[in-house]
């Protein structure tokens, strides 16, 4: 029987790594969770979680990843703090390779779950209100905008799509695009023209996030005649893409144009042992509950691995 240093490693400890490593402890295998970062990913900065099953009140995103994490360690999840250079796919066994000083750990499976991340605008007060108006993700908290006035920043699919979304709730919706025309599926145009709740200003940018304890406005600027204006809103979206966490992976899977890693519905990659859950790999919606999912199917195909390859 091959030997390795763990039978099952995890890359990531947000939602669907931590659940992986739930599942992986609860069937006695020997599970390693490596997290560059705070282990509970992205939920750690969200303040209210308000849509995962079995919280009808709600709960604070760091308390739920902290059961996330709780619940995972009970069952005998090994966590350590570190960052991934590199994955060498072998014959048997694969080899994640560490960062800090080289070092190489085998295992027999192993689970990307590195997740994304929204891209952001990168301007003043964008960070220091994040969860305090600003948000990436209309899904999560567009109704704690109920009856108020709000700003979507982008022009894709994915915000015209959520400032539908968002007119369920909110008074006002203030959609910015810093160009002439949208990028979004014709039909989502049609749509948010044609809405009496929505105002769109074309080739306008933000410069600002403007507020001391929560966000109050934005400071715009129209991009052709360069005039500059205060757009008051109590939110905004921010909603002008993602970028996975696949850099580091190179070719080692197969990845789509955008740089998620594409699996079948086992989570499997392109290569055998290896398997991607969570917001990292291509899906149709990136949530918690999915995340959740995907990291519990992703970690019992792996163990079905392993004992047909033993």
């Amino acid at each position: 029987m091959q030997k390795f240093d763990y039978e099952m490693l995890i890359i990531g400890g947000g939602p669907a790594g931590l659940t992986a490593g739930l599942y992986a402890g609860r069937s006695r295998l020997k599970t390693l969770l490596v997290e560059e970062l705070i282990t509970g990913g992205q939920v750690q900065n969200t303040d209210m979680v308000d849509n995962y099953p079995g919280f009808p009140e709600g709960i604070a995103g760091y308390d739920l990843s902290q059961r996330m994490l709780d619940q995972a360690v009970r069952f005998g999840l090994e966590i350590r703090s570190a960052r991934v250079a590199q994955v060498q796919p072998g014959s048997g066994q694969h080899t994640v390779v560490l960062e800090d000083g080289g070092e190489q750990l085998t295992a027999g499976v192993i689970i990307i779950a590195s997740g994304a991340k929204p891209r952001k605008l990168e301007v003043p007060g964008e960070a220091a209100l994040m969860g305090k108006g600003v948000s990436y993700c209309a899904t999560c908290d567009g109704a704690f905008f109920r009856d108020e006035t709000i700003a979507v920043v982008g022009g894709g699919d994915t915000a015209l799509e959520d400032a539908l979304v968002l007119t369920r709730f909110a008074q006002k919706v203030h959609v910015l695009h810093r160009r002439d025309a949208f990028r979004g599926a014709k039909i989502y145009q049609e749509r948010v023209l044609a809405h009496d709740k929505i105002e769109v200003h074309w080739n306008t940018v933000v410069q600002e996030v403007l507020g001391d304890r929560a966000v109050e406005a934005l400071r715009i600027k129209n991009v052709q005649t360069q005039a500059e204006d205060t757009l008051p809103v109590s939110g905004v979206f921010v909603l002008v893409g993602i970028a996975p966490n696949t850099a580091w992976l190179g070719d080692t899977v197969a990845r789509d144009q955008f740089g998620f890693i594409v699996t079948d519905a086992e989570m499997a990659t392109s290569v055998p042992g290896i398997y991607a859950a969570g917001d990292v790999r291509v899906k149709l919606l990136r949530q918690i509950s999915t995340a959740v999912g995907d990291g519990a199917t992703a970690a019992f195909a792996a163990e079905k691995f392993l004992e047909e390859h033993r």
